[in-house]
């Protein structure tokens, strides 16, 4: 990922998350079309949905505050085992409500894997590298969305939507399973040694969320992670609609993902052109007009535009956040930053969905995408103004730090 030996951990992150994101990406989906398989309508799969970041809501702080003050890597093996014990146990599940049970579980292990890895990359980055850093690490993401739809399209389909799904649902769990083969030894001795001897007095959550660029940070998150999750649950869902196969779903849903790691593959250079703050502002307006773009009755090609578009808009927001809220947080609450970060993802992921779910029944299923769309233009005007002042940027270099970027912050 980075020249230098020492990067080697950062490449086998890279690789352990796009299994375990992989898995999820596939199994969501799937979870979907089980779902409508065994008789659930679009208020039934919201639902599903909002449970898988029920547990994280209540679970990222507490996992957070414990990262502050020991390791990272425990974190990451415990993930790999909820997500792949979800992913199973979804497909053989025989009900909606157990499977609602197993796609929380899912959740929670993705939460443990991602605090776990965010505090690592937070950890083991100097300041300098974190946008780079994070970027390539979202990588992985993208690389496990990429590959995670077209595997379970691939494989749902036909008479049995029931079985077909199951099955997805089982290679997803192994798939997952993947992940161990990449984290032994992945954090450096003295960075957890760093964190040890570092602990003090816990920073209060009221401190961290006034610091400037968080609140900005954890909403642009939300909003884009929200937008993120309600295209994998609900697009199969217009496509039943449509006439749309599950494998040509699936295949655009590849396409979003691809189209998000070309973003984050050219994102320091983005950076450098226009500044943090500017670009969140600006791909988050278009990704706004282009989520909306969705509800239109438009041909499959048009779809595929708009969808490739929206995964570059998409791309953005989460690296840039993570660096923002990890560089404005205090230095003794990182990980505690990220996880109210990822706690405000899990809030989106639990009320976005429910609310759509209300949304598609009462106004169609095109409707929820026209929700994506005013929530996005909203996180533009949050990501414009959530910059730092003129006199902060130069208070910061004053004190020898390097600035959030080139421009701005979020």
């Amino acid at each position: 990922m980075a020249p230098g030996g020492n990067r080697g951990w950062l490449l086998r992150l890279v690789i352990a998350f796009s299994f375990a994101q992989g898995a999820v990406s596939m199994a969501r989906p799937a979870v979907s079309y089980r779902a409508l398989a065994l008789g659930a309508d679009e208020r039934a799969i919201g639902v599903i949905a909002g449970v898988y970041a029920l547990l994280p809501l209540f679970a990222a702080v507490p996992l957070g505050r414990r990262t502050d003050h020991g390791r990272c890597a425990p974190l990451l093996p415990v993930g790999v085992v909820l997500i792949a014990g979800g992913c199973a146990l979804s497909g053989i599940a025989g009900s909606l409500w157990a499977m609602a049970v197993w796609s929380g579980v899912m959740g929670l292990g993705h939460l443990c894997f991602v605090i776990g890895a965010q505090s690592l990359v937070a950890r083991q980055s100097a300041p300098h590298e974190q946008d780079r850093n994070f970027g390539h690490f979202t990588i992985g993401a993208s690389l496990g969305q990429l590959v995670g739809p077209v595997a379970a399209g691939a494989l749902i389909g036909g008479p049995d939507m029931a079985g077909t799904s199951a099955l997805a649902l089982l290679v997803a769990g192994a798939g997952a399973a993947v992940a161990f083969t990449s984290l032994w030894r992945i954090e450096h001795r003295d960075t957890a040694a760093d964190s040890r001897a570092g602990q003090g007095e816990r920073v209060p959550v009221r401190r961290i969320l006034r610091a400037r660029g968080v609140p900005g940070g954890i909403f642009v998150s939300l909003s884009v992670l929200s937008a993120t999750d309600i295209l994998t649950a609900y697009l199969p869902v217009v496509g039943e609609h449509r006439g749309i196969a599950p494998s040509v779903i699936g295949l655009l849903l590849s396409l979003r993902a691809a189209a998000t790691i070309a973003c984050r593959l050219v994102l320091t250079p983005l950076l450098r052109l226009l500044g943090r703050a500017l670009l969140l502002t600006v791909t988050c307006l278009l990704a706004a007009v282009l989520c909306a773009g969705i509800a239109l009755p438009v041909p499959v090609w048009a779809l595929a535009v708009i969808l490739a578009l929206l995964g570059f808009c998409l791309g953005v927001g989460q690296p840039l956040s993570m660096t923002t809220v990890v560089q404005a947080a205090p230095d003794a609450a990182r990980s505690t930053a990220l996880a109210l970060r990822l706690t405000g993802n899990r809030l989106g992921q639990v009320a976005a969905p429910a609310t759509a779910g209300l949304v598609a029944g009462v106004a169609g299923v095109a409707a929820p995408f026209v929700m994506l769309g005013a929530l996005l233009l909203v996180s533009s005007g949050v990501a414009l103004r959530s910059a730092p002042k003129r006199s902060e940027g130069a208070a910061e270099v004053s004190r020898g730090r390097r600035p959030l970027s080139r421009k701005s912050d979020v």
